[in-house]
């Protein structure tokens, strides 16, 4: 079976919650008996370690402004483990796709879907209550999960599910750049006031 849809669909998800693919592809490969998962991610300590992170997010990704930092700090994490879990799926099967292929579409899909979701957060934090971050972030850890179940079982179904979701992803960005910008600029408001404002020693 060629593993260019669960490359896909991995690194889509992992742009958005890299730590819940890392923990749901080794839960399954582990105790669901996936042969595409690599052994690597069905480690213990990987498993411990994706489950302490993901815990983390979960909390940091439902607070307002915090979940703008988190997501700045994970703009490396995201691609690199996008392409890292690509990268050994392919090693895991190196019939259907080069290491470096997988890892190269793995990373960018990763990239992609973490700046629409980053892009996606900066507009939702332009609104007053927090209710809304709870909220999507809810539906994002949802989505994960169910696309990359989806993905063990039906893998070119959850690929498709996910290019959907990626394309509504970007459409629904450049619907609020323009609410982004004022959150950037009134960012940058707050913080050259907290400048002047600041006593001189």
């Amino acid at each position: 079976m060629s593993i260019i849809p669960l490359v896909f669909t991995s690194g889509w998800a992992s742009g958005i919650n890299a730590y819940a693919v890392v923990l749901l592809l080794g839960l399954f490969g582990r105790f669901g008996g996936a042969d595409s998962v690599p052994p690597v991610l069905e480690r213990t300590d990987v498993l411990v370690a994706a489950c302490l992170l993901f815990l983390c997010e979960a909390v940091a990704d439902k607070i307002p402004y915090v979940d703008t930092v988190w997501d700045g700090i994970h703009t490396v994490i995201r691609p690199a483990a996008g392409a890292t879990v690509a990268a050994l799926m392919a090693s895991h099967d190196p019939g259907s796709l080069g290491e470096v292929a997988a890892g190269a579409v793995g990373g960018t899909t990763a990239l992609v879907s973490h700046l629409v979701k980053a892009s996606l957060r900066m507009a939702v934090n332009t609104s007053p209550e927090p209710a809304s971050n709870i909220i999507v972030s809810l539906l994002e850890d949802l989505s994960v999960a169910g696309v990359v179940t989806l993905a063990i079982f039906h893998p070119w179904v959850a690929a498709s599910v996910a290019a959907v979701l990626l394309a509504l992803g970007v459409l629904l960005v450049l619907f609020a750049v323009s609410r982004i910008r004022r959150f950037l600029q009134r960012r940058k408001e707050r913080r050259a006031a907290r400048t002047a404002t600041a006593p001189a020693y």
